[in-house]
């Protein structure tokens, strides 16, 4: 019996009865974060860090049982602990211990410190399963310092404009990391309902954030111009916009590293800033685990298993129902035809 399983509820460890960001119901559930396809509902009982716990309680309305990063909890003689993923606020790695065996589920993580997330901690094991949501060798982040210097050069042009600045961002994770890098000396800043329900969590258990707006209805639009406005993707180009008057959009996404996807999503602007791994970020933290064999779960794990075949790692693709950060069907052929175009796959 292998110490985690991979079955049709999630990932599960049959020695001490739990799963790992399971996405079917299930009795005892431990939870690396709270995004939508890591943190589901029907669970009896749920386990997290205490960073993390607040916003599964809020998007869920579930109870949450919390651990400190670091602290051991012993179930059935398994010993599990969460460590910092960087990823987003609270999120973590879980480490399975049995018996002199280790295994570690990154969960979701970036390795560069954002000044806002706990920083991700290499953790050692024997057998890693890690996310490759981008795993490709085309994707190669830009220091986070270089991605907010054009975020306001944007914003101050558009406001010497008389425009607000739209910029969209997942509303847990990336807007917050947003609002934390932007200078906020340029002008006010505004969100959209969804952003501004996840501040208000996140300022509740004491993470400070810049002041903002929340933007009502009835609001005037006169009040918009040389403002940053921070809402999710999905209402850019929704009648949502039209209260803001003369606008400038952008989109806040690992994805923007492509030429096609940024046409598609027909914003003015697409800014390369993501809560996952690069490929040398990802090809760095399998090293650093110390893993021998390797499972690549959610994004391009064909291509990353067959490198990691080349560099001598025993590799294997697990399906899971998690989503990394989204991008739709049409959009990933382009990229894979895009890919391709370029050749290689080495970093």
């Amino acid at each position: 019996m292998a110490l985690l399983e991979f079955t049709d509820k999630g990932i599960h460890c049959p020695q001490a009865g739990v799963y790992l960001d399971p996405w079917k119901p299930v009795d005892r559930a431990l939870i690396t974060h709270g995004h939508s396809d890591h943190a589901r509902p029907g669970h009896a009982h749920y386990l997290a860090t205490n960073a993390a716990a607040p916003v599964i309680r809020h998007r869920l309305d579930v109870d949450v049982e919390t651990v400190e990063f670091g602290e051991k909890r012993t179930i059935n003689g398994v010993e599990f602990s969460f460590h910092p993923a960087g990823h987003i606020i609270g999120s973590a790695q879980i480490r399975v211990s049995y018996r002199g065996e280790v295994w570690v589920f990154t969960g979701d993580y970036k390795c560069e410190p954002d000044g806002l997330t706990e920083t991700f901690e290499p953790v050692r094991c024997h057998t890693l399963i890690t996310e490759c949501t981008f795993g490709l060798p085309v994707f190669n982040w830009q220091p986070q310092s270089e991605v907010f210097g054009e975020i306001n050069a944007w914003w101050r042009a558009n406001a010497a404009e008389g425009k607000a600045s739209v910029i969209g961002a997942y509303s847990l994770g990336k807007a917050q990391r947003v609002l934390a890098g932007v200078d906020e000396s340029i002008g006010p800043i505004f969100t959209h309902g969804a952003v501004e329900a996840t501040n208000a969590v996140l300022r509740e258990q004491g993470i400070g954030l810049p002041n903002t707006t929340h933007i009502v209805p009835g609001i005037s639009r006169e009040i918009f111009p040389g403002s940053l406005v921070i809402a999710p993707p999905s209402a850019l180009g929704s009648a949502w916009m039209r209260r803001l008057g003369p606008s400038s959009t952008a989109v806040a996404s690992g994805w923007m590293a492509l030429r096609g996807v940024r046409r598609r999503r027909a914003a003015d602007r697409g800014f390369v800033l993501s809560d996952h791994v690069d490929w040398q970020q990802l090809n760095d933290a399998v090293r650093e685990s110390g893993a021998e064999r390797v499972f690549v779960t959610h994004g391009y794990t064909s291509v990353f298993r067959r490198w990691l075949e080349t560099q001598g790692y025993d590799a294997r693709i697990v399906q899971t129902d998690f989503e990394g950060e989204n991008l739709d069907a049409d959009a990933r052929e382009e990229l894979v035809s895009e890919t391709a175009s370029t050749g290689g796959n080495s970093p």
